[in-house]
């Protein structure tokens, strides 16, 4: 028997043959290489190619590339419509993800208990989330239009006299427009997390305080809270890292302007690259943005991860 053992295991001239073991693995890398080798061209050639083009004049408008070391950085951070930029996409994203994490809280709270119409009000209230952003901008765009829009006759109809503000082109009611838009597309992000949370609390908590006569507002501070604490960083998380990316919604209701006066760094990237073609300068201000974005990624998941072993 051990003889015949040894025979299956080697052939003539004493090599071994390859176990089943061993040809299963080899298999599956071989059927994992094709989409791995596309990953890694799709990925690391345009990262490679960024770099490059941070160090030379890649301009459509100059002929050659010239290597001009960190003069792209230096124009981007010197740049005055790029540091506003930032800022515009901060306090918009701040506001944004602000009103929205409260909206959102709100309305889960309303519909964590059970009731008769509860799962058609949840389907109702969660359609924005799969309406495009350039649908959601214009559609805003319709509704606050001057004179035309709906907007302006129902607040002259309600405050008594006739209503004139020019939602899209004037300060500071451009940027209300804006928040308008994303707050009504994205607090149902908020609001599904959220109440998927608040349905996840043991409910003998509540009883249990409910015994002991805690007050409504004690039971939100000091149980409602802290079991949804993960579940709000993790909402946050996930929104503000997608509201730092705003774009759409400026595209299509105020062009970024007027002049550049609601420009986000995302539209301010999309500028200087595809229209002023000045693509050297937009990468650098790119890769700025990134390392940027890295640092709140790092941050918030530090956060999200001490709110979860709590």
């Amino acid at each position: 028997m051990a003889g015949s053992a040894t025979a299956v295991g080697t052939i003539s001239g004493g090599r071994h043959l390859p176990s089943a073991r061993q040809s299963d693995r080899r298999f599956k890398w071989l059927l994992v290489a094709p989409a791995a080798l596309l990953i890694l061209a799709i990925s690391i050639y345009p990262l490679l190619f960024s770099i490059w083009v941070l160090f030379v004049n890649y301009d459509f408008q100059i002929p050659g590339h010239a290597f001009v070391g960190l003069k792209n950085f230096s124009q981007v951070i010197f740049d005055p419509v790029a540091r506003y930029s930032l800022w515009v996409t901060v306090v918009l994203s701040v506001i944004n993800v602000t009103i929205e994490f409260i909206l959102g809280l709100a309305i889960a709270m309303a519909l964590a208990k059970t009731f008769r119409g509860r799962g058609v009000i949840i389907s109702i209230l969660i359609v924005p989330l799969f309406i495009s952003p350039v649908i959601v901008g214009q559609v805003w765009v319709l509704m606050l239009h001057n004179p035309f829009g709906p907007t302006n006759y129902l607040l002259g109809q309600l405050l008594g006299y006739d209503v004139t503000i020019k939602w899209l082109t004037q300060f500071p009611w451009n940027f209300v427009a804006l928040i308008l838009a994303d707050v009504w597309q994205w607090t149902p992000f908020m609001f599904v997390i959220l109440l998927a949370g608040l349905t996840s609390i043991p409910p003998h908590v509540y009883e249990a305080a409910e015994l002991d006569g805690v007050g409504p507002w004690l039971t939100f501070w000091n149980i409602t809270l802290p079991y949804l604490a993960p579940m709000i960083f993790l909402a946050i998380t996930f929104r503000l890292l997608d509201a730092v990316r705003l774009f759409d919604t400026i595209f299509i209701m105020t062009g970024g302007g007027p002049g550049t006066s609601t420009y986000s760094a995302s539209f301010y990237l999309y500028t200087i690259g595809f229209t002023q073609f000045h693509l050297s300068r937009a990468t650098a201000g790119a890769w700025i943005f990134m390392v940027l974005t890295l640092l709140v990624i790092i941050f918030l998941v530090r956060r999200l991860l001490k709110a979860e072993t709590r």
